[in-house]
């Protein structure tokens, strides 16, 4: 499986932590999620799996925490790890990233996720604005 950012620091223990990201196409728009902290990113609505939690159910939460809006017909673009450290949980990550495409249908609220807003973009300038080179490069792959 394809590796994005930082190899693997040698010595340290990553806890492992799935995850779902979703590609939100409308038009010629993206619908993504900017994060104002720890710092400010433009990202794919998506998180980690909890404990019981089918990758799907987990892609539907988070997408509604993120962005307040309903999806449908999610399917399966792709994977690939990133070893980080994640500032709002004190940990290093070895992060599992299966990222779907969905479509939209509905809002439903604002964001209920803190720090998190949603926004629609243009798809080419989301692919340069994307703070995750791995997001970057599967939504590049999927807009061919």
């Amino acid at each position: 499986m394809r590796r994005y950012g930082e190899a693997p620091i040698d010595g340290q223990n990553y806890i492992f932590r799935p995850g779902v990201y979703a590609v939100l196409p409308q038009g010629n728009d993206l619908l993504l999620t900017h994060q104002s902290e720890p710092f400010p990113e433009y990202q794919l609505p998506g998180g980690g799996i909890d404990p019981g939690e089918s990758p799907l159910q987990a892609l539907h939460r988070e997408v509604w925490e993120e962005t307040g809006w309903k999806i449908a017909n999610p399917r399966r673009l792709g994977a690939f790890r990133r070893f980080t450290w994640m500032p709002e949980y004190e940990i290093w990550a070895e992060k599992l990233c299966m990222l779907y495409v969905a479509r939209p249908v509905l809002r439903l609220v604002e964001p209920i996720e803190p720090g998190h807003s949603a926004v629609w973009m243009d798809a080419n300038q989301a692919v340069r604005e994307l703070g995750n080179p791995g997001e970057r490069d599967i939504v590049a792959r999927y807009l061919r």
